[in-house]
């Protein structure tokens, strides 16, 4: 499955083949952002729904808006993830396990009906439309979507890779999730940051201004050039880890590690959180100091082992080349196309809410006003 995944839909030749969706759909996204000037938008709302757009589109060539499909989805992704993450009575009170598996099975199978109904729409269009041989529907530029690379393997009788229907909806909800949500709650916790620390904004708008320009639009080529924004985006990664356990991890057999055995099929969490603010590997390790990530090597790739918010080794965040992409092209857009400012009437905090994946306890919600120098920009 994750060979599969990397090879078709996160290879280099494909993101590079897809930029024209996330062109697409981040400048739709300035555009719906500029129809409400003045007025207080949702930062984690509007980063989703631009992230499943460009997802969807890489995965099956439509993006969410364009049916019904999606209507939703955001709820009912937020819904299993903080079920995954929730504490159970029966850890304090064991004789209750029994009312605990029930609820949880109950409200999992319910949020389960809402997204089996949104894929198996999505998966029944698709073998519709193979079953009446539109080739330009499923191929764009002799290229086929991920959708039809699975049903193709479905298919195939004697081939090394055997899928049905339940294991596509299982990876197409996986990497829909996975994508979507993080890249979500880091623009939201970038935003929040930014917009917490007056001086940093000043040097983000001031470099935005040097490399792109008042009177131009952002394109991904200006986004390696954005070197204060990367330490930014990366401090705030160090800061607040979207996945502070990472995934757990299982060995095939008992090890050592640090001096401790860890006995074979021992659930093991990494926690990244702890690390990333540990005063022996950073100083003032809880000061949000983007200047960190301005000198020496530092990137996502797990090497250093002091700041490894997506994992390490073989089993890395395969998302990482898109997700980079994403969250950079999005905050760059927001940041360069907009001014934005704090409601006057709203309380500014930046507590956490502890779960599989760390959110902002309350929404980040910001006013933008036109920055750029003319409006036909925002088009």
């Amino acid at each position: 499955m994750r060979k599969l995944l990397v090879s078709q839909v996160l290879s280099n030749a494909n993101l590079d083949a897809c930029q024209v969706f996330r062109t697409n759909e981040v400048r739709k996204t300035v555009s719906n952002v500029y129809a409400k000037l003045g007025t207080a938008v949702d930062i984690n709302e509007i980063a989703f729904d631009t992230e499943l757009d460009v997802v969807t589109s890489m995965l099956w060539g439509c993006s969410s808006n364009s049916g019904d499909f999606f209507q939703g989805f955001r709820d009912v992704e937020f819904k299993i993830i903080e079920l995954l993450a929730a504490p159970n009575i029966s850890d304090f009170i064991p004789v209750l396990s029994w009312f605990d598996l029930q609820g949880r099975k109950r409200e999992m199978q319910k949020q389960k009906e809402h997204l089996d109904r949104i894929l198996d729409s999505i998966i029944e269009e698709r073998i519709e439309v193979n079953s009446r041989k539109i080739k330009g529907a499923v191929e764009e530029d002799g290229r086929k979507d991920f959708l039809q690379i699975m049903l193709e393997l479905k298919d195939q009788k004697d081939g090394s890779v055997s899928l049905d229907i339940v294991e596509i909806k299982a990876l197409l909800f996986d990497i829909l999730t996975a994508s979507t949500d993080t890249t979500s709650t880091m623009v939201e916790w970038v935003m929040a940051e930014i917009l917490h620390n007056p001086d940093v904004k000043t040097k983000i708008q001031e470099e935005l201004t040097k490399v792109i320009g008042t009177n131009n639009i952002v394109e991904e080529s200006h986004l390696p050039r954005l070197k204060y924004l990367d330490a930014v985006v990366k401090e705030t990664f160090r800061v607040h880890p979207p996945l502070p356990l990472l995934i757990q991890r299982c060995p095939d057999e008992s090890c050592m590690v640090g001096g401790y055995t860890i006995p074979k099929g021992t659930i093991v969490y990494i926690n990244v959180w702890a690390i990333q603010r540990d005063p022996n590997n950073w100083a003032d390790p809880l000061e949000f100091r983007p200047e960190r990530f301005l000198s020496g090597k530092w990137d996502y790739n797990g090497i250093n082992l002091k700041f490894l918010p997506f994992g390490s080794g073989r089993r890395i965040c395969p998302g990482l080349p898109l997700g980079e992409k994403m969250l950079m092209y999005i905050l760059t857009s927001l940041l360069h196309s907009f001014n934005w400012i704090l409601p006057e009437d709203e309380e500014f905090e930046l507590s956490d809410d502890f779960g599989f994946v760390t959110k902002k306890r309350k929404p980040l919600v910001a006013i933008p006003y036109q920055r750029l120098s003319n409006a036909t920009l925002y088009e």
